[in-house]
């Protein structure tokens, strides 16, 4: 099937064939599970955890084969589990920490494109895949010399079907710190075949989990004033903590899909404006639009295409009878061209409003970094607006192989200034 097959992305995220089959049904059947498409039914789905279950397959469309392993993680718990752990980690992003955050982040947007602003051209995906990794580096209190590790990981584990993603260690010892040395130590290498261990396995990622472990214990004994030392020394109405095995997970979770979703985002919001210059010169025009223009690029380009559910009972979803046990996977890239919702969905708009994507998700599992991820998007093209003005494709962009993010690996552009 064309929706599920990784190479189908290369090209572009196959709306004509997510359109056809939504017209169909907003639920319906592909090879072995039901695709919701439809924006209103994506939200049922989601705001109702007790019947479509987070935990009971995970949220991958395929079945995990360590389902013991990512069930610890809270993108894959469900009530109660989940809303103890979302409870404590919200409480760690303190109204100080996230100011803190929000003048980082605009400072730092402001220096990646200065540092190109002199060029004339740039690949913007290399650029812009930095400000995630700082911003998380700033979230976590990671040595600035050892962000790039997550750059490495989030590369193995969400481009796994790309060969070269698969693969990826750009960082040596002699540029870590003391405390990534021993998770460097441990670092798969590809074998005989040229293939990796499973990164959506423990064992798969051994050097991310030595870090968040060596992490996790530094925070605990030396807190600093970050959004993870917070976490690490709050105590819970019941006067329980987070474990250190909850705050390797959490690790994981933030550095991979907290760096992965936005890296992808700000190249590809920019694509999607370089596709539509009389956008690109409206909103170089009217600075005022630029919050409504980040929502139209999370929505135009949504970067997470689907999540996985599981029936936890029989239930009637549209027209369609679900059996309990059945995979139900919820169609970001469709829900947010429902043209229910969205008038003429397939046009880019940069005031388009009201502008209810789901780009964040919906429900108890909505994106904890939603507003981080909002104040990157607007810092960025703040920078670019002001520094770079004008820009256009300098060449093809590339895009990563995966039916699951919607990747661009490189976007090559240039500006006259």
């Amino acid at each position: 099937m064309t929706i599920t097959d990784p190479d189908t992305y290369v090209q572009g995220v196959p709306y004509d064939e997510l359109a056809r089959l939504r017209r169909a049904g907003p639920v319906v059947r592909v090879d072995d599970f039901w695709a919701v498409l439809g924006h209103a039914e994506v939200r049922r789905v989601l705001r109702d955890p007790g019947v479509f279950s987070s935990q009971l397959g995970g949220t991958q469309i395929r079945d995990a084969a360590d389902l013991a392993y990512v069930r610890r993680m809270m993108l894959n718990m469900d009530p109660p589990e989940h809303g103890r752990l979302r409870g404590l980690l919200t409480k760690a992003f303190t109204p100080r920490a996230i100011a803190k955050l929000t003048s980082q982040i605009e400072s730092w947007a402001r220096e990646l494109v200065l540092a190109v602003a002199d060029r004339g051209e740039c690949d913007f995906a290399q650029v812009a895949a930095d400000l995630p990794l700082r911003t998380l580096a700033g979230v976590f209190g990671v040595p600035d010399e050892d962000r790039r590790l997550m750059y490495d990981w989030s590369n193995r584990v969400i481009g796994y079907q790309d060969p070269e993603y698969a693969v990826s260690s750009t960082v040596s010892v002699s540029e870590v710190s003391e405390l990534a040395r021993v998770a460097l130590a441990v670092r798969p290498s590809p074998g005989p075949d040229g293939s990796m261990p499973d990164p959506r396995t423990r064992a798969g990622m051994p050097d991310l989990y030595a870090y968040a472990n060596a992490l996790g214990e530094y925070k605990r004994e030396h807190p600093g004033d970050d959004v993870m030392s917070n976490l690490m020394q709050h105590v819970g109405d019941d006067g329980g903590r987070v474990s250190l095995a909850e705050f390797e997970n959490l690790f994981w979770l933030f550095s991979v899909a907290g760096n992965e979703t936005l890296r992808n985002g700000l190249p590809g919001g920019l694509l999607a404006l370089l596709s539509h210059p009389a956008e690109y010169r409206r909103l170089l025009d009217d600075r005022s639009l630029l919050p409504s223009a980040v929502e139209e690029m999370l929505r135009w380009w949504t970067p997470v295409v689907h999540f996985r559910r599981t029936a936890a009972s029989g239930v009637r979803l549209s027209d369609v009878d679900i059996a309990a046990g059945d995979k139900v996977v919820v169609w970001f890239s469709s829900a947010n061209r429902d043209p229910s919702v969205f008038p003429d969905p397939d046009t880019f708009d940069i005031g388009r409003t009201p502008n209810d994507h789901l780009t964040f998700g919906h429900g108890p599992h909505f994106c904890l970094g939603a507003h981080l991820a909002r104040v990157q998007l607007r810092a960025m093209f703040d920078a670019v607006l002001d520094l770079l003005g004008f820009v256009e494709l300098a060449g093809e962009p590339v895009r990563l192989r995966s039916n699951f993010q919607n990747g661009l690996k490189s976007l090559p552009i240039r500006w006259s200034g």
